[in-house]
């Protein structure tokens, strides 16, 4: 199931300038690194992965998007922009589709709608600056703790045994996360299990003691809207 959430009140006046709602297929991409950055979008049902190809192949995963998510939004008013990243849609849905200079317009006709797009795109910047921060600062293990305690706040539900987080995933969708081998997630994953700190069934995974996760990466608590993977 995905999480679904919706737009800043000040930034629902971007509904106004969308340009037609498109059907998007799982296992297509929505755009790919490196292609001309024409237009924007909305999620309005499905989930979106936001990726890059790192120099020797190996694909990082930085977002999962879905229902509200705005897609596209650090190219704008570059003259020859082209896409940063790379948008493969992992479930079927629909999005929005803003056309670039018609966004910009708007951003440049209305000082409202502006400003809350900036404050939009700095938390945007803050999520990815901490994502980096882990990867760096934390090594592979640091990494996958981290991811799995951003899973928990996008896609946790408390139970009596623990965080189940509501999302399958495969060993190989978290080492992208990760940005590191499925190997290495499937030797990390066993360790968790071994001392009782997750469980594993179906893909599904229940966090038993997030508290180790935490202490382990010495977790500054940063807040909820920011340690997130959406």
């Amino acid at each position: 199931m995905q999480s679904v959430k919706e737009l800043p009140v000040a930034l629902t006046h971007l509904l106004d300038t969308v340009h037609h709602i498109k059907n998007v297929e799982k296992g297509t991409f929505l755009f790919q690194e490196g292609s001309e950055a024409n237009e924007l979008y909305i999620v309005q049902s499905g989930i979106i992965q936001i990726s890059k190809i790192i120099p020797d192949g190996r694909e990082l995963t930085l977002r999962l998007c879905s229902s509200g998510d705005f897609i596209g939004e650090l190219n704008l008013f570059s003259p020859s922009s082209r896409y940063l990243l790379s948008a493969r849609i992992v479930e079927s849905g629909e999005v929005a589709v803003i056309m670039k200079e018609t966004l910009e317009e708007k951003l440049s006709q209305n000082l409202e709608l502006s400003f809350e797009f900036i404050k939009w795109m700095s938390l945007q910047y803050r999520k990815t600056q901490t994502k980096f921060r882990d990867l760096v600062l934390h090594g592979k293990k640091g990494a996958l703790y981290s991811t799995l305690i951003r899973f928990t706040n996008s896609y946790g539900i408390k139970t009596n045994k623990g965080i189940l987080i509501e999302l399958p995933l495969t060993n190989q969708e978290l080492a992208n996360f990760c940005g590191t081998s499925r190997e290495v997630v499937n030797r990390l994953l066993s360790d968790l299990r071994k001392a009782g700190i997750i469980s594993i069934d179906k893909g599904i995974i229940t966090i038993h003691n997030l508290d180790y996760l935490r202490m382990e990466i010495d977790c500054e608590d940063c807040p909820t809207e920011i340690c997130k993977v959406d």
